[in-house]
């Protein structure tokens, strides 16, 4: 059984989640909540709109968890 390639949008997920798992590390935190800028951090809301794709595929409209 072949393990399937990721598509753009799990690679740019994949990305950003590196990327915060960066900013956490460099500011000493374990989570986006304990920062001051959690509201209004433009990376996190990247990050947010990235796992969206991620699960949409790019589509737009609902989720059903």
């Amino acid at each position: 059984m072949s393990i399937p390639e990721k598509d753009k949008f799990e690679i740019h997920l994949d990305e950003m989640i590196l990327k915060l798992q960066k900013c956490q590390k460099d500011k000493g935190l374990k989570s986006c909540s304990d920062c001051e800028h959690y509201l209004a951090c433009e990376l996190r809301t990247q990050y947010i709109k990235s796992v969206y794709n991620s699960m949409s595929k790019g589509d737009t409209g609902g989720f059903e968890f």
